[in-house]
């Protein structure tokens, strides 16, 4: 081959220095992967590479991750409480405008199921629009009208100053009745409807109930042995989206961090 002995011994010796720093990446990004329970995709995991200091590439972030099989979970099914003929209880005044400058401004709501060999349990969480901070939640393993009420004071427990607040819902049956009406008046709420059988209306809420099933249901199920202990693990998940995941409509901030910000720089 008309190499030099030396220099094929050199190359042959020679420390691959990009594999070793490929693999300390790695090792950061499996850390990074499993202390945030397997629920990061590539954006997230690069995100919090940037925030521990690192200056990578997301192709690299990529192209390491797939390498090692490393996958986010991704969205299933919908629980829907429109029941009947539905008069014109609120205007749709949202209207796909979710944008807002400020926390407190819009909020959303929904109820989403799921289903167990146990039974069935229900979500209801109010979601600021601003932040995509979960305000509240109720999980119950009816979805009535009881649930909607725990949901509220929750609400208004931790924020009873809302006034002028838009609060957004589809038409569901809960959403129709008087005491929810009632409740949003009295705190001098104004009431938004999508318009009926139009998942698009409340696309922010539907993105979270997608989120938190991907990431806490799919492939789990079976863990969870009864309402009790889903209950705890909701619980867990929730403190854990609100103070620790990263999004980037919060500018790569938790949501309950991106709130506090918000409202000190006002």
């Amino acid at each position: 081959m008309s190499m030099a002995k030396s220099t094929y011994y050199f190359e042959i010796n020679k420390r691959d220095v990009i594999a070793e720093r490929n693999h300390e990446l790695l090792k950061e990004i499996i850390n990074i992967f499993e202390s945030n329970k397997r629920r990061y995709g590539v954006r997230r995991v690069h995100q919090e590479l940037i925030n521990r200091g690192y200056k990578v590439n997301h192709k690299r972030v990529q192209r390491l991750m797939n390498k090692a099989g490393l996958m986010g979970k991704r969205p299933k099914e919908k629980y829907h409480s429109y029941k009947g003929e539905v008069g014109k209880v609120a205007n749709n005044i949202i209207d796909r405008d979710f944008s807002t400058t400020a926390p407190l401004q819009k909020w959303t709501t929904d109820v989403s199921q799921f289903n167990f060999s146990w039974g069935k349990c229900y979500i209801s969480p109010v979601l600021d629009m601003n932040t995509n901070e979960i305000i509240s939640y109720d999980l119950s393993m009816s979805p009535n009208l009881e649930q909607i009420a725990r949901m509220l004071k929750k609400a208004f427990d931790k924020f009873p100053s809302v006034e002028g607040l838009i609060f957004h819902s589809d038409q569901g049956w809960q959403y129709q009745h008087a005491y929810f009406r009632n409740t949003l008046k009295e705190h001098g709420i104004i009431q938004s409807m999508s318009r009926k059988g139009n998942c698009y209306d409340n696309c922010i809420m539907e993105t979270f109930f997608g989120r938190l099933k991907n990431e806490l249901y799919y492939g789990y199920e079976k863990e969870y042995s009864s309402f009790e202990e889903f209950s705890k693990a909701v619980e867990e998940y929730i403190d854990y989206y609100n103070n620790k995941r990263i999004q980037v409509k919060t500018k790569w901030m938790p949501p309950v961090q991106y709130r506090i910000a918000s409202m000190c720089s006002t």
